[in-house]
């Protein structure tokens, strides 16, 4: 199963999934661009299953419904991408308080949700996988991105911990940590009056393609974290041996939205 399934990530785990398993389910808000992409993957893949249930998953009925639809069909997935995710560019102070409680539910509350429901029928089973999309911000804290930042600690620490806990159970957990990706995301967490993305951060960029293909190759490895991307996995081993002070004078540097 995978969330946030209407585009970006979400849609490049699904056809990249496709070929590899027998049953697809795609979840997000957005009931159209899944159906398209139902039909594209059922035309390559014919003896290919995809279910598409549309859900708000920062609201707690919606999951609830979501889980019970699971459950009629009788699916019970043993792979979870939780991919479903916002940002917001801009100062804390003026962010608009209902979009950050939207990105904290859904970032946080929705993505935990979600895998409490869903691997106690893996551990039942058997076995099974979780692939928990966090960020490169999540080993960061990053001014004016700092809700969405801390949020991503929060997904990338769950998940260290709980491959902990479910490792003895046959379960794979791993964090899925990309750096700038070119999908939709950008434009949804970007304010009206934020400027342009900066040269730096371009040359940061990772395919989509790239992403979902490191992140599987990690997760058939049973990698804690996969961080796509030569100079985001080199930027994340720097980050991970400086020196806090270090960390907090460079973003105290960085330049601002």
């Amino acid at each position: 199963m995978i969330t946030g399934a209407s585009s970006g990530l979400g849609a490049e785990f699904a056809r990249q999934l496709a070929p590899r398993c027998q049953t697809l389910v795609l979840v997000a808000r957005r009931t159209e661009p899944m159906e398209a992409l139902a039909s594209e993957l059922r035309l390559e893949h014919p003896d290919l299953s995809v279910g598409v249930l549309k859900a708000d998953l920062t609201q707690s009925a919606d999951r609830a419904e979501l889980l019970k639809q699971l459950a009629s069909a009788g699916l019970h997935p043993d792979l979870l991408v939780n991919n479903a995710g916002m940002g917001d560019y801009g100062e804390f102070v003026k962010s608009d308080w209902s979009k950050t409680e939207a990105m904290i539910r859904l970032n946080v509350e929705a993505l935990t949700a979600l895998t409490h429901a869903l691997v106690p029928p893996m551990i039942e089973g058997g076995g099974g996988s979780v692939i928990q999309v966090s960020s490169l911000a999540s080993i960061l804290p990053i001014p004016d991105f700092a809700v969405y930042a801390a949020t991503k600690a929060y997904v990338t620490s769950f998940s260290e911990a709980l491959r902990l806990e479910l490792r003895e159970q046959g379960i794979r957990v791993t964090a899925l940590c990309p750096g700038p990706v070119h999908t939709n995301f950008g434009e949804v967490a970007r304010r009206q009056q934020t400027g342009d993305e900066s040269p730096f951060r371009e040359a940061f960029y990772v395919d989509a393609k790239q992403v979902v293909k490191e992140a599987l190759s990690g997760l058939a490895c049973n990698a804690p974290r996969v961080f796509p991307g030569w100079k985001v996995a080199a930027a994340a081993a720097v980050i991970g041996v400086l020196p806090l002070v270090l960390i907090r004078l460079a973003m105290g540097t960085r330049p601002r939205r």
